[in-house]
């Protein structure tokens, strides 16, 4: 596994060594322990808030689901999925601000007993958890997650805000709000 430092761990090795004193134990470890994580492969753009109410309700989410968003940002479709169905939600993100963020958000909606947010690449994490999974990422991220969300159990539901699979893999739905289209897969 390749190492990357935590901005907190590499600020404090730095100040460290600039002040010419020996690095502390804890923050070596935190440092040899924080998992590489990749640059992030879109820029941010939030999925509009009647784009979110729309996928969710495409996706017929309820209390008994599992919402993963790959890519979720400032974390508002897990906090929705949570707060209008009651839901599970779990968003997964490479950019530790987005995370700080989704987190800083989540406080504010007070449904942090249902929702959790990761600061990891989500080409590496398990997602076979999800009943829902929502995307808003390029359709070339979305064709390169296809196998490991054709894995996922028979029923589970895939939206996505403006791109879908391909030719390989067409919707069975979509649908379009405000300009802006929504595609919508069952896993078989």
């Amino acid at each position: 596994m390749r190492v990357r430092y935590l901005k907190t761990a590499a600020i404090a090795v730095a100040l460290t060594f600039a002040a010419g004193t020996a690095v502390p134990a804890a923050a070596q470890q935190a440092t040899a322990q924080a998992p590489k994580l990749r640059d992030p492969d879109v820029i941010y753009v939030p999925t509009p808030q009647e784009v979110v109410d729309a996928m969710l309700k495409m996706a017929n989410v309820s209390s008994k689901d599992v919402v993963y968003d790959l890519g979720s940002g400032d974390g508002r479709i897990p906090i929705t999925a949570a707060q209008k169905y009651g839901a599970r939600g779990v968003g997964i993100d490479i950019n530790p601000q987005r995370i700080q963020e989704a987190n800083d958000n989540l406080a504010k909606a007070k449904v942090s007993d249902k929702v959790k947010f990761m600061n990891a690449d989500l080409f590496e994490t398990d997602i076979s958890e999800a009943t829902v999974v929502t995307l808003y990422l390029l359709p070339t991220l979305n064709v390169k997650l296809m196998p490991t969300l054709k894995k996922l159990k028979p029923g589970t539901r895939i939206v996505s805000h403006s791109f879908d699979m391909g030719t390989e893999w067409p919707p069975e739905k979509t649908e379009s709000i405000n300009g802006r289209t929504i595609y919508y897969w069952t896993i078989k």
